[in-house]
């Protein structure tokens, strides 16, 4: 699930195995592949490229792998024509989803996510109607040993970041997606190094689950989203208190 919440970090700290899956490394590959195509195959030129690459290191994505994305993505090599969708609906209670494919088949992705929100006793909304409560926005996290706040803070809002603030033991920042380039590159040249760097969507309003039955029941519906080869991200408005949290943590 993109974006930042309690669950998000479980799922980092009990899932770090999952990152030698192969269905990993493809949705990073397709990732890697739209950016390519988009702003070139030069990570020293492309910032959003290059903090793919970096998260695809980090994940011990083989190197072959990730030059094969590059050149898809430029037309180097056949198999880069990608289509993007979006689908969204509410769950379990009212929690809104979105959820964003990278297709070269649109019938089969439309068709897998309509499958899994009927699964989960739900359908999916019209156009829009989800989606709205969401803002896209660049979202960047630093881990606190790497800089103190105020040297943080004065660098990113004069690259022209919305707003930082501390979260646990990292340092978040909210750009607008047009200064995401900027700020990320503003940091990079400043020796810091970015734990999660994305363009994201934000909920304007989290929702936040107290019942261990509910948490469970969106956390799996969700998982089962992620599963399909063509959903790229998911995005909810819920987190989960401190006390179901705990509970998670310890099963």
């Amino acid at each position: 699930m993109a974006g930042h919440s309690k669950w998000a970090n479980i799922k980092h700290r009990k899932g770090k195995a999952d990152a030698a899956k192969g269905k990993v490394f493809s949705k990073l590959a397709k990732d890697i592949m739209v950016a390519a195509s988009c702003g070139g195959g030069n990570p020293a030129e492309n910032i959003t490229l290059r903090a793919l690459v970096q998260k695809a290191k980090g994940i011990s994505m083989p190197k072959d792998n990730i030059e094969r994305a590059i050149k898809k993505g430029t037309g180097e090599l056949e198999g880069g024509q990608l289509s993007e969708g979006s689908y969204e609906g509410y769950v379990a209670g009212g929690i809104a989803v979105v959820v964003k494919v990278l297709t070269d088949n649109k019938n089969r992705s439309a068709g897998e996510v309509r499958f899994a929100f009927t699964k989960a006793g739900s359908e999916l909304s019209a156009q829009g109607s989800v989606s709205r409560m969401f803002q896209r926005k660049g979202q960047i996290f630093i881990d606190k040993d790497q800089t103190d706040e105020d040297t943080l803070m004065d660098l990113v809002l004069e690259a022209g970041a919305e707003d930082m603030k501390a979260d646990g033991d990292q340092f978040e920042i909210i750009t607008d997606p047009a200064d995401f380039d900027v700020v990320s590159e503003a940091i990079t040249n400043a020796g810091i190094d970015m734990a999660e760097s994305e363009v994201t969507m934000i909920p304007d309003l989290v929702v936040e689950v107290n019942d261990l039955a509910q948490a469970k029941s969106i956390m799996a519906f969700v998982e089962r989203l992620e599963d399909l080869d063509d959903v790229q991200n998911v995005y909810t408005n819920f987190d989960i208190s401190d006390e179901i949290a705990a509970q998670l943590e310890a099963e």
